[in-house]
């Protein structure tokens, strides 16, 4: 098994920014698990792997480093070991009977985590204001735990893009109708909003149904990858009935 090059190592620290990820359509997976079900189920889209075990050469283009030298270009707070450098998958959506919209959310973590719920309750589309984290930042990539491969995220102008969406639009505001009583439609748009600010008003603006996550404790409000969590679950739980 060969070295990493020293060619190969400045473009993953390059992928750390989205201006790269863009420009060579890459971006990179860390960690054994994810590293791992990219190799089962989408080798075609391994550029390159690099791993800190040389006595087994799983592809052509595996190479090893260090875990040191590893370390030094993961952006993994510990020990990566795996790392490959992958192709943006070109996803096609199989069912648009729900999408979800996102609004400038900014943490990484939280984006991740609404792609992952999105991918298991079947729901394969999110739609993104074009300031929201980039979904294939290294910590939305680990975040989704392998989702990033199976659901689509587009970026888009947000308020032109509902303006010209013909079913209804359900927002999570604090003021909303019980979303476990509401009515809920067969085909809609599930709109989340930044952490901080919640939606922007432009786009509260053209929400049809406002929704509510009812409870009964005292915390100021749910954080916005558990409230879409929710939402998401009683749609799909909807859905099926």
């Amino acid at each position: 098994m060969e070295s990493l090059s020293k060619n190969k190592i400045k473009l993953v620290r390059s992928l750390q920014r989205k201006k790269f990820r863009d420009e060579y359509g890459l971006f990179v997976l860390e960690g054994h698990k994810s590293v791992t079900e990219a190799l089962n189920h989408y080798p075609e889209l391994i550029e390159f792997l690099v791993s800190s075990d040389d006595s087994n050469m799983l592809t052509e283009n595996h190479y090893f480093l260090a875990e040191s030298e590893i370390n030094e270009i993961s952006g993994l707070s510990s020990g990566a070991q795996w790392l490959a450098v992958v192709k943006k998958p070109k996803i096609q959506s199989i069912n648009k009977q729900h999408i979800v919209v996102i609004d400038g959310i900014q943490d990484p973590g939280n984006l991740g985590t609404i792609i992952r719920s999105c991918d298991w309750f079947g729901m394969t589309e999110i739609i993104c204001s074009k300031d929201t984290v980039d979904c294939y930042n290294r910590k939305t990539v680990q975040a989704t735990m392998g989702s990033i491969f199976r659901v689509k995220v587009e970026y888009v102008d947000l308020k032109r893009y509902l303006e010209s969406y013909n079913h209804p639009i359900y927002g999570a505001l604090m003021e909303g109708e019980n979303i476990f009583k509401s009515e809920v439609q067969n085909k809609g748009a599930l709109v989340f909003g930044n952490e901080g600010n919640g939606i922007r008003e432009d786009i509260q603006k053209l929400i049809t149904h406002p929704i509510h996550i009812p409870g009964k404790g005292n915390a100021e409000s749910l954080n916005v990858a558990i409230a879409a969590g929710i939402v998401i679950s009683e749609f799909s739980k909807r859905s099926m009935l």
